[in-house]
């Protein structure tokens, strides 16, 4: 009987570390895996690279009028009411919100009409009183037609004082002439005149002396009322010219009291329409920012933000100071949108997917707050344009193309921390910032 051979336990074993080492080992699928790296990496070494600079900005508009505009109380003053909620759609002129009066000199409803009858009671007594000013002058004009009048009356009394009183001198001689005659015949011998004649004779001769002396008491007072017009009627001119011009003097502070409340009637016609806070063009109410009716509000303060619907829409984009000298009008820019699916390749935009084209117009020449520089950018009319879904202050991320170099050298390039080689404008560009 045959025994059964037991089998080796080695025999069953995997050897395959043996196994292994009698294998040949073959690495020309490394080889040519590695290759096939390295030649590919040595040819994008020797692609055309386009050279940028970055920045960040947001959606906004070129013109400044047509950004969002904060509308601020001009007085003091108390919110009465909302007219239109956020987001409502406003044409201009619409009243958004409507405010009261807080200071005690404005707080009478009726305190415009209240002037206005100030200022007609003025303007009617400053007429009254250009009305006396008027009759002085009209009253010193006849006191200088009377004066006038006055001395021709006197001197013609003069005259006719003086033609009398020659006369009476004339009678007064005739008169002791013949008293003398009549004397010498009664103390004749012959008694050719009678007492009762040299009596008579002397009786004349004694009223034609006392006429004399009348006549020249007349003509001495009327010398002395000569003198004496000039003073009286002077007196009453100045007088007058005096009251007169106390009167101009009142009319002229009435006029200036008149101004006064005129100004005062203005400002309170245009104060009236501060309390109505309306669009200063159409929009939509962005937000309020005072929200309760009731509300204290200060002159200055801010109420409300309207954003307008017109207007060319453009990009504000910071960049650094280092790459503003790079960056000048008319520069070709790539825009990636917030919100809006993109692709984009810095140094490739020709394979960029997503992004939208733009051109350079501003530059500013100062320096933002925190240290950069403020581009803005329109729509390149040679590309595709905006999205018309894009809103104000929605986030903007932007390539300036530069100059297009190899791969290697812009490798080479940030490696050692070179600047990129600035482009020159054109001659015939308008330099950076212009935006005629």
């Amino acid at each position: 009987m045959d025994v059964p051979k037991m089998p080796d336990r080695r025999e069953q074993l995997p050897l395959n570390t043996a196994r292994l080492l009698q294998e040949a080992t073959s690495y020309r699928g490394v080889y040519r895996w590695l290759g096939g790296v390295l030649t590919a990496i040595v040819v994008i070494l020797f692609l055309p690279w386009q050279q940028n600079v970055q920045g960040k900005g947001k959606v906004s508009a070129l013109s400044p009028q047509d950004r969002p505009q904060t509308l601020p109380s001009r007085i003091d003053g108390r919110i009465e009411r909302w007219l239109v909620p956020e987001g409502s759609f406003v044409t201009k002129g619409t009243v958004i919100v409507e405010i009261s009066e807080v200071k005690d000199d404005y707080l009478d409803p009726a305190l415009l009409e209240r002037t206005g009858e100030q200022l007609t009671a003025k303007e009617l007594a400053n007429q009254q009183k250009g009305g006396k000013a008027d009759a002085l002058a009209r009253q010193v004009t006849a006191l200088e037609r009377s004066v006038t009048l006055k001395l021709e009356q006197t001197r013609n009394k003069i005259t006719q004082y003086t033609a009398a009183v020659e006369q009476a001198v004339l009678e007064d001689s005739l008169a002791r002439d013949q008293l003398r005659r009549r004397e010498a015949l009664y103390a004749s011998p012959l008694g050719l005149s009678s007492l009762n004649d040299l009596q008579a004779a002397r009786l004349r001769q004694q009223s034609a002396a006392a006429k004399l002396v009348e006549k020249r008491n007349e003509l001495g007072n009327a010398v002395v009322d000569l003198e004496g017009v000039d003073v009286e009627y002077g007196e009453k001119i100045a007088k007058a010219q005096g009251d007169r011009q106390a009167t101009l003097a009142d009319v002229q502070d009435g006029r200036g009291d008149i101004s006064k409340l005129r100004n005062k009637m203005a400002s309170l016609a245009v104060r009236q329409g501060y309390y109505r806070i309306e669009a200063p063009q159409a929009g939509y109410v962005v937000k309020a920012v005072k929200q309760g009716v009731g509300e204290m509000v200060k002159a200055g303060d801010a109420i409300v933000t309207v954003q307008p619907t017109a207007g060319q829409r453009a990009v504000e984009l910071y960049f650094r100071p280092v790459d503003v000298p790079l960056v000048h009008r008319g520069r070709k820019v790539r825009l990636q949108f917030d919100g809006w699916p993109a692709l984009q390749f810095a140094g490739w935009p020709s394979v960029s997917v997503g992004t939208f084209g733009g051109t350079v117009v501003v530059v500013d020449q100062v320096a933002s707050p925190d240290g950069t520089f403020r581009v803005l950018i329109t729509p390149d009319p040679n590309d595709d344009p905006w999205p018309p879904q894009l809103r104000i202050g929605s986030n903007v991320y932007a390539w300036a193309a530069l100059d297009e170099v190899r791969v290697w050298f812009e490798l080479w390039r940030q490696l050692n921390g070179f600047p990129p080689s600035v482009r020159v404008p054109d001659a015939t560009a308008p330099p950076a910032g212009d935006n005629k």
